[in-house]
């Protein structure tokens, strides 16, 4: 990890660059990708499906036979587990309901919000080296809870032609309506445009690698809505002398373990446990099994030494970390301050795994700065907000006239004459 000792401010923003690839770098091949699958549907999503998962299925969809083999090889413990984060997460999100706004603005004029599900959403469910089976808890609980009708999951398929069998465990789980076996850029074109095997949906959820993420920022042009760019993960941890360096080291490399695009950083107002963190990451990872996939992403990470809490406090902002970690006595001072961040972890027995499997939190967070301008994945994700009005004759006598001036004062007539004919007959 390098470490960075008072980088000035003027630094700040190529010391906190992640390292992920420009859009520009990688837009030429998910348009080309998308172009297919609007074209060709289910043909092009095969061809895809052999170039890069290495597999030519008779059938991309998964049936019940599968998901019920699939179940049979989980281990009860584990099983037992996965129950236990399901209602964990069932729970904060349930509490996350709202009652219906419902005032009267002015006498006779009535208005009120409630909110409805989104009737058909996407899941993506990353496989490859981790398949994150705890992902389909995170996006399929939520979904459940507001009422989608259509809950589609895709995620891809293995060398055998398979998904990883806790997955398909969580989905049946969760409430999914419909398993697919397809995976990267096609499985988003897929849920964008529809095919003979892929529904349309109106919403796209769920993490990926920076190829995923522009995909599903290329979806919103065919109008699909997403969750939020969603790449690589990421971790800020703020440390004081107090704070205990094994623990700190062993949360840097939890984020450095999902991926070589991965970036973990500390920041800490002692060079002493800089130090102290630094030997801790080198004696971890030694014995991690994926220590070549952390290694890679160690060597993107920094150590960054700061004064004072105040310039801590302000460059994490800047940073506006996916995941933030804070350890510090003054625990309260970062916890008033702290205004970009997707979830935020407090406290020495406060491990970032916590809220990526079992505290009932969302793992589905905003990166690479988008937390400046997201939130993470929570129920109202799931719903739309709809207004409705109802006005009186006595509501519209009270609010007419302004109306009428207002809309002759932007030039649109048929909007002043909606109302005036209405006042004139309630005169009358």
């Amino acid at each position: 990890m390098q470490t960075i000792i008072n980088p000035c401010k003027s630094e700040w923003f190529e010391v906190l660059k992640r390292p992920t690839q420009t859009v520009d770098d990688i837009e030429s091949t998910v348009i080309k990708i998308f172009d297919e699958v609007r074209k060709n549907g289910d043909t092009a999503i095969k061809k895809y499906t052999i170039q890069f998962d290495g597999i030519d299925l008779k059938s991309s969809c998964v049936t019940a036979d599968e998901i019920e083999s699939a179940s049979k090889t989980i281990p009860e413990e584990l099983k037992t587990a996965i129950e236990t984060a399901k209602q964990n997460i069932e729970v904060f999100h349930t509490a996350q309901k709202t009652s219906k706004v419902n005032i009267e603005t002015t006498p006779g004029v009535s208005c009120w919000q409630e909110k409805r599900p989104i009737e058909k959403v996407g899941l993506y469910i990353p496989g490859g080296t981790a398949p994150l089976f705890s992902t389909v808890l995170m996006l399929a609980i939520p979904a459940q809870i507001a009422g989608c009708k259509e809950i589609v999951l895709c995620s891809p398929p293995n060398k055998e032609g398979t998904i990883a069998p806790e997955i398909l465990y969580a989905a049946q789980l969760c409430g999914v309506t419909k398993i697919i076996k397809v995976g990267g850029i096609q499985a988003i074109a897929g849920l964008t445009f529809g095919t003979d095997t892929i529904p349309k949906v109106y919403k796209i959820f769920g993490p990926g690698n920076q190829f995923v993420t522009v995909a599903k920022q290329l979806s919103t042009k065919y109008g699909v809505a997403i969750d939020m760019p969603a790449g690589p993960s990421e971790l800020l941890v703020v440390a004081d002398e107090k704070a205990n360096a094994s623990y700190i080291a062993s949360d840097l490399l939890s984020q450095a373990e999902h991926g070589t695009d991965s970036q973990v950083i500390l920041v800490s107002t002692s060079n002493k446990m800089i130090e102290e963190v630094s030997n801790e990451v080198e004696k971890q990872l030694q014995v991690l099994p994926r220590k070549a996939i952390a290694e890679k992403s160690i060597a993107n990470s920094k150590l960054i030494y700061v004064e004072n809490d105040v310039l801590a406090l302000e460059l994490i902002n800047e940073y506006g970390p996916e995941h933030f970690i804070i350890c510090t006595e003054n625990s309260d001072f970062y916890v008033e301050g702290i205004i970009n961040a997707g979830s935020v972890f407090i406290g020495n027995y406060t491990p970032e795994s916590a809220g990526d499997y079992a505290s009932g939190t969302n793992h589905t967070l905003p990166t690479n700065g988008f937390s400046k301008a997201y939130s993470g994945v929570n129920l109202d994700s799931f719903l739309k907000s709809m207004t409705f009005q109802k006005i009186t004759k006595e509501g519209l006598l009270n609010i007419g006239k302004t109306i009428e001036l207002m809309a002759e004062a932007e030039g649109l007539q048929a909007h002043k004459n909606a109302v005036s004919i209405r006042l004139k007959d309630l005169k009358q």
